[in-house]
């Protein structure tokens, strides 16, 4: 029969998500630029747009949990989804290059720079202390990739308690993290606008920041569903997704902390 399947491939159904979300994306990022050009109705269609985003990635990603439970994720399936989380963090390193670039082009040669002053920081820029509050969070982020590797672990040897209680304290670590983070963007002694220097410190880290609360929803969907005992030994590319993730958040966190807190910062006055 031509329709009998023999291969080990998922052909999926059709299905009005993926017209759905990018309309809705399109909906969003529009909404935003009128939001920005203080347009009357930016803000309902940034909301809107917002709301139809989150629909869309609960359904599709709902659907896609459904047909590793129907039996559509074979070896073959699992493989290529892989490849997919592979490239899509691939893609966030590209995107934070961008920042680190950003960063470098004016820290590297500071005279040419006619915004930084012939110096870096800048003249009158008091920096960040990075032996306070970043050297703690960066413990905190070191702790976190070892309780969710020790939950990946305790999932592969059929531990669900291991696996729970690794989620869990890797949430809570994450939760630190950005409370910690807040508590530092609230008394930084510089601004995001005006200099360079806070342009750039401000951008990278803050989408790090933002990443780390994105990972932070992705552990907990991943708790709720280790609750609901979806993952097993063979078959939890979910989880595996998450800590992947949650890894390439550490790992960005480790060169933040290293470039442009420490070196970024070295021989200027620092702040508390």
């Amino acid at each position: 029969m031509a329709a009998t399947k023999n291969h080990d491939y998922h052909l999926v159904d059709p299905d009005p998500w993926p017209l759905i979300g990018a309309i809705a994306g399109g909906v969003m990022f529009g909404g935003l630029v009128m939001w920005m050009h203080d347009n009357a109705y930016g803000k309902f269609l940034f909301a809107l747009g917002f709301a139809g985003v989150l629909v869309t990635m609960y359904n599709w990603w709902k659907n896609t949990v459904t047909e590793a439970h129907t039996g559509y994720h074979t070896p073959v399936v699992q493989l290529h989804l892989r490849y997919g989380m592979i490239m899509f963090i691939a893609s966030e390193v590209m995107f934070f290059v961008a920042w680190f670039w950003a960063f470098f082009d004016a820290s590297l040669f500071p005279s040419s720079v006619d915004a930084v002053g012939g110096q870096w920081p800048p003249k009158g820029i008091e920096v960040l202390d990075p032996w306070g509050y970043p050297l703690l969070n960066t413990m905190i982020l070191l702790c976190s990739g070892t309780t969710v590797t020790w939950a990946h672990h305790s999932l592969i040897n059929g531990d669900r308690e291991g696996l729970k209680l690794g989620l869990w304290l890797t949430i809570l670590l994450g939760l630190l993290f950005s409370g910690v983070q807040a508590y530092e963007y609230i008394h930084a002694p510089f601004d995001f606008k005006g200099n360079v220097y806070g342009a750039t410190f401000f951008m990278a880290t803050g989408f790090h920041g933002f990443h780390v609360i994105v990972g932070t929803i992705f552990l907990a969907v991943c708790l709720a569903r280790a609750y609901k005992g979806d993952f097993t030994p063979k078959q939890h590319f979910g989880f595996e997704a998450a800590a992947w993730y949650w890894h390439f958040v550490d790992v960005v966190w480790l060169f933040l902390f290293c470039s442009i807190y420490v070196w970024g910062g070295w021989g200027a006055p620092t702040h508390g």
